[in-house]
């Protein structure tokens, strides 16, 4: 079935309003539970459209360990193994989608999800891709620079001989150290700029970079919420990675439908949302 409220989805391309941002909610934990269970709930409505998304993840995740392992590249299954859910808001959007027509009650079919997402190209959403992918590069080529710097004697014949020289020597210890650190923060920056701008740019008329700071405003007022946020998806990407990335089927529409609902929880609707000029 298609949409019988057209008027309601996004436009094809909207004129940014790039001086203004809209104001935050004071979140508490009850905020979570609640946009968990209501994330849950989209998920069994639609389980088969929300699972064909985190379906094409899990498959593009193994795909791409296949190719590393084809190329030689042993050195960077590990860190792409741990860098790939920083990419993840961006292959949520069309479960934002979802979630948002689920809300108002709308019906609609595989081209309206299919269509809009489509449609992001023309929109902010490809900036923020960008830079979501800019800030994997980095975490690529960093751990590139401390293999360099730590592990330069160490041997990458094969996964084995990787695993050894990471896991069983000091200096792969400090390695991990010092990545986990790196990973760490460069993780925290791009959950703040990503976590409330993703679903923003799909809903609103606004910028990429009045999203990103509506997001790390979201952040920084709730830091308690929002942390134990981070630290949900975190933990429960990276154990969904462990059989061969297809707990991602589950784990990542659950995860994609509560951050939409987590979002209108942190920001009031459109027609009850005053703005303020951005910094």
């Amino acid at each position: 079935m298609t949409s019988k409220t057209s008027e309601s989805t996004p436009p094809d391309k909207l004129a940014p309003r790039p001086s203004f941002i809209p104001k935050v909610n004071k979140m508490t934990a009850s905020d979570i539970t609640a946009s968990l269970k209501a994330g849950f709930s989209d998920f069994l409505a639609r389980p088969v459209m929300s699972g064909f998304f985190g379906l094409f993840y899990a498959v593009f995740g193994i795909l791409f360990v296949w190719c590393l392992v084809w190329l030689g590249k042993i050195w960077m299954i590990i860190p792409a193994i741990i860098g790939f859910p920083l990419v993840a808001p961006f292959a949520a959007a069309g479960l934002y989608e979802m979630s948002r027509r689920l809300q108002k009650g709308e019906s609609f079919g595989w081209s309206d999800i299919l269509g809009v997402m489509a449609n992001q190209r023309k929109r902010e959403m490809g900036w923020m891709a960008f830079v979501t992918l800019f800030i994997f590069w980095v975490w690529i080529y960093q751990i590139r620079l401390l293999l360099a710097i730590i592990l330069k004697n160490a041997s990458f014949a094969d996964f084995d001989g990787f695993l050894t020289s990471v896991f069983f020597t000091p200096q792969g210890w400090t390695f991990l150290a010092v990545g986990t650190c790196t990973g760490a923060i460069l993780s925290a920056a791009l959950f703040s700029v990503t976590v409330i701008a993703m679903p923003m740019l799909l809903d609103r008329e606004t910028n990429f970079v009045s999203a990103m700071l509506t997001s790390i405003r979201v952040v920084t007022k709730n830091p308690t919420v929002m942390l134990s946020w981070a630290a949900i998806i975190s933990v429960t990407m990276l154990l969904s990675l462990v059989p061969a990335f297809l707990g991602l089927i589950f784990t990542l529409p659950i995860i994609g439908h509560t951050t939409w609902h987590l979002y209108q929880r942190a920001i009031p609707p459109v027609d009850k949302n005053p703005v303020e000029p951005s910094p």
